[in-house]
């Protein structure tokens, strides 16, 4: 089956965050982050809504497929969104997380402070419909930037909430710089970067 991917639309913000929901569910940072089983999913999906529909549809980096059963979310170099303001929007327009602001805002301070400097495409989140994963939904949507990042000559960055999910960007070129231990008792978090390859790669 061809897998064909496009840029997201507006309209596609709500079926996208819904999608990254559920995906993520079960992802360490996630319960880590909202413990509530019972709140997570709406949690989750009010959280993606204010990433994808805030902070980076805006950038015009943001990938899904022809039937929306997967989601690249990107920044092109000097875009990435970890401001101070972005991190407070996070922690405390989610009431979902009432009574964990300071902690929350702590870790990902912790993923901001890791975040390098030098220019680079940031891939903030990467997920595929749960009925969908194995099909080669999440290897495709990850080709539709790192191919720029090869013509342009400029790395990549990304951190993986699950040590299952390296070999998936190992195979793109990703090379883990650092896991790290987020704190406050948090998840590990693996820290990758991707050289750009030549073009007779």
């Amino acid at each position: 089956m061809v897998i064909i991917t496009r840029k997201a639309l507006s309209q596609d913000t709500k079926v996208l965050a819904n999608l990254l929901a559920r995906t993520f569910y079960d992802d360490p940072i996630s319960e880590f982050l909202f413990p509530s089983d019972k709140r997570r999913l709406r949690a989750l999906e009010r959280f993606f809504n204010i990433e994808i529909g805030l902070m980076y549809l805006p950038l015009d980096e943001v990938w899904t497929t022809q039937d929306l059963d997967g989601v690249a979310v990107w920044a092109p170099p000097g875009r990435h969104r970890r401001r101070v303001r972005d991190l407070v929007k996070l922690t405390t327009m989610i009431p979902f997380v009432i009574g964990h602001p300071i902690r929350n805002f702590k870790v990902l301070s912790a993923l901001e402070a890791k975040h390098p400097r030098e220019p680079h495409y940031y891939l903030a989140t990467l997920g595929t419909d749960p009925s969908r994963q194995g099909k080669g939904v999440g290897t495709q949507l990850l080709k539709s930037v790192l191919s720029s990042c090869d013509e342009q000559g400029i790395p990549a960055y990304l951190e993986s909430s699950k040590e299952r999910n390296v070999p998936l960007y190992a195979r793109n070129g990703f090379e883990v710089t650092e896991v790290l231990e987020l704190p406050g008792g948090g998840p590990k978090v693996w820290l990758m970067w991707r050289e750009p390859r030549p073009p007779e790669y």
